[in-house]
């Protein structure tokens, strides 16, 4: 992948590409940065730059047959690790080797995807992957060999926050001193989740959301018009994975507003009326029946849908990028609902509930339990103005 591919980012591509110039490549880098803003694409065109010797921010360099092996994702120097799980493909000990077929078609085809898509096209997509043991030691097997072509070696580890505990200790002392001329590329959403042993080891480079116009031009490069672009880019708030999925309308944010709504609506019609808690108990049944991986992102997504409500609650619209798109359900009228009152203690429950997800809780109490404390979180009356000191 080539600089000029990816979108936005300038002043990253030109600080990657003068330091390599100048000879100070860290041999251990980690590119923090939200999802669909560009860490993966970033750090495969960093590692084309640096095992193909290329001159310039643009890639270009006489070594086309280089460019053209990184370019499919098959040089022999570039090494790639990444969460996956066993599957109907892989009964026992998966490890990123297993699944390179489909990783090339992931990279070439979302190269903005997230961890979700990448579940979803290897189909464990209600397990939770990770990098385990056995992938670290073929990463140390890998990195043993000399380099191919003599230059540099680049292990590039993508999600490197679901490295499990084991397996970071198993890479640590390798990480600290690598062979030479062998350099790693952890991309990670985030950062706290890896152990700081591996992060005190890594030069942090941290990567903004895309701005809205390299969104919009990356959308009009795909044939949508100027207009529509733009008011995707708002929407997708610095994520081009959300905007391509809204473009195609396959985001599982659509499905997930759809819950949401239901779950609002039974709220509310749960005060002084008991026999509701039935609706909410459906509900946190149906919402449990899909993947841990899917639980995550929608009560993820209830907790951006909630900030912005209380953006639009205190009139700050400028700031409230999200539309919702199921009839009869506007942000305005929801956001007095949630106010300085309940807004900390409403995250605090749906971060509580996505921890015990994490750790295998079971989703339909979870869930459950989620429900009725958060109907009762949305009954909390705001401070009148007057009242406030």
């Amino acid at each position: 992948m080539l600089f000029k591919e990816i979108l936005g980012l300038t002043h990253i591509k030109k600080h990657l590409a003068m330091s390599a110039n100048a000879g100070r490549i860290p041999h251990a880098q980690l590119f923090v940065g939200p999802e669909g803003s560009g860490t993966l694409p970033m750090a495969l065109a960093y590692a084309q730059y640096i095992i193909c010797g290329n001159q310039d921010a643009e890639n270009n360099g006489e070594n086309q047959a280089c460019n053209i092996k990184c370019d499919s994702l098959s040089h022999p120097d570039m090494h790639f690790a990444f969460p996956v799980a066993n599957s109907d493909k892989v009964k026992s000990h998966a490890v990123s080797n297993h699944y390179m077929e489909e990783w090339r078609e992931f990279v070439k085809e979302q190269p903005y995807g997230n961890l979700f898509d990448w579940y979803r096209l290897i189909g464990i997509e209600k397990k939770q992957g990770q990098i385990g043991v056995d992938e670290a030691y073929d990463i140390v097997k890998k990195l043993s060999l000399k380099s191919y072509e003599g230059g540099y070696k680049v292990m590039l580890i993508w999600m490197a926050e679901k490295m499990n505990t084991a397996s970071a200790n198993k890479l640590l002392k390798l990480i600290e001193e690598p062979p030479e001329k062998t350099v790693f590329l952890l991309v990670a959403q985030n950062e706290d989740q890896i152990i700081q042993t591996i992060r005190s080891r890594c030069q942090i480079l941290q990567f903004p959301p895309l701005a809205e116009e390299s969104i919009a031009k990356g959308l009009e490069n795909k044939g949508l018009e100027r207009e529509e672009a733009l008011r995707l880019a708002l929407e997708a708030d610095g994520n081009f994975n959300k905007a391509l999925d809204l473009m195609n309308k396959d985001s599982e944010d659509l499905v997930f507003e759809k819950w949401f709504v239901q779950w609002v609506r039974s709220a509310f019609k749960a005060r002084g009326n008991k026999t509701v808690i039935h609706e909410l108990i459906l509900w946190a049944e149906e919402v449990a029946k899909t993947g841990r991986e899917t639980q995550k992102k929608f009560l993820q997504y209830c907790i951006t849908v909630m900030r912005q409500a209380m953006l639009i609650n205190y009139n700050v619209k400028e700031l409230a990028f999200m539309r919702m798109h199921v009839d009869g359900f506007k942000m305005e009228k929801f956001a007095p609902f949630v106010h300085e009152n309940n807004i900390l203690n409403i995250v605090s429950e749906l971060e509580d509930a996505i921890y015990h997800i994490e750790r295998n809780g079971n989703a339909k109490i979870i869930f459950t339990d989620l429900s009725i404390k958060l109907t009762r979180l949305l009954h909390t009356k705001e401070t009148p103005l007057q009242n406030q000191p």
